[in-house]
Formats: C-alpha cells, sequence, structure tokens
C-alpha cells in the first residue's frame, strides 16, 4: 500500500474518532499536518472485527481497492500519546505487515516494544519518519501472529527517554477475523 494512501486511510479513522470523542488536540499532535494535506482522503470502513476495522480505499493510479485492518489508540494516561496499527498485505500478496504509527518526539534509537499479555515480545525498530510521525514495520508471520491471535492485549511501548516507556495498551479482540478478512 503506498504511504499516500495509507496517510489517507490513517487520516479516515482519525476523523471518525475526531466526530466520536470530541479530541481535536489528539489528532493534531498525533497525526500531524502533514494528513491534512491529504483532504480528498476516500477511505471506507468496510467492516468492524472487535476493536479492529477494515478500511479501504483505491489510491491513486491503482486500479483495485487496498485494505487495512487498523486500530488507533491513545495512551491511558497520556492523551497526546496515540498509535496507529495497521495490518496490511504487501503488493505482491506475499507477505503481510504490522506497521505502527508513533508520533513525533519518541526516542528512535529504543525502537517500539511489544508485549502481548504481560509477555515481551520484542522490539520493532523505526523504519522512517514524515511529518506525520514515525513508522516501525515488521513482517507478521509464525510465532508473533500466532501470539497476535491468540492474545489478549498488545501492550506497544514507545520512549521519550532512555528510561521512560510509555505502554499504550491494543485489544486484540477480533484480531483473528479481521485477519483472515485483509484482501
Amino acid at each position: 500500500m503506498p504511504i499516500v494512501s495509507l496517510y489517507k486511510v490513517i487520516r479516515v479513522f482519525w476523523m471518525n474518532l475526531i466526530i466520536r470523542t470530541g479530541v481535536a488536540v489528539f489528532l493534531a499532535t498525533s497525526i500531524g499536518i502533514a494528513l491534512a494535506a491529504h483532504s480528498e482522503a476516500q477511505g471506507v470502513v468496510k467492516s468492524a472485527h472487535g476493536a479492529w476495522s477494515m478500511v479501504c480505499d483505491t489510491p491513486p493510479g491503482a486500479s483495485t481497492e487496498q485494505c487495512a485492518l487498523m486500530q488507533n489508540v491513545v495512551a491511558e494516561d497520556r492523551s497526546e500519546v496515540g498509535l496507529s496499527v495497521v495490518i496490511l498485505r504487501t503488493a505482491d500478496q506475499k507477505a503481510e505487515i504490522m506497521r505502527v504509527l508513533a508520533p513525533l518526539g519518541v526516542l528512535l534509537p529504543n525502537g517500539l516494544g511489544l508485549n502481548v499479555d504481560g509477555k515481551d515480545i520484542g522490539r520493532a525498530y523505526f523504519v522512517r519518519c514524515f511529518a506525520d510521525g514515525c513508522y516501525a514495520e515488521v513482517i507478521l508471520q509464525g510465532e508473533l501472529l500466532e501470539t497476535m491471535k491468540t492474545g489478549t492485549t498488545a501492550t506497544f511501548i514507545v520512549f521519550q527517554t532512555p528510561e521512560e516507556g510509555i505502554g499504550i495498551p491494543v485489544d486484540l479482540d477480533g484480531f483473528t477475523e479481521g485477519y483472515a478478512e485483509i484482501p
């Protein structure tokens, strides 16, 4: 999925979040000004799977619709820190990727930590940053995929200092069903 299309999909989710919760400040700090430039977003929520949503869009120049399983979350004790977790299939249809968008200001060398139901899974390193935040991504396969399917809560950990990790819980309810429907 091209990054512009991912921007569009994330923007649709954040707009829905704002409409439901009125958290305009969170949108501005977590997603950033760059997404505002993509106001032509046409992504549509096609289905809901527990805490996850399937969002689809036809990116410019593409002949077919692309879909991603998504969830947007905010730290329970730090409303200015949020994540977008996106599960999508690669363009060649050979793998699924878990891409996590963290806000600007996170400490990049520490990466993005992951715990599932209290078990340390490891860290993913940030691969790039844009005006809207920094992206970490991993291939979703094997033990990691099974852990996500059988888990209850994934906690993603971002760092603002080497000592200060902020845990952000992601509900895994509906993950298995949604994952099975990624086209």
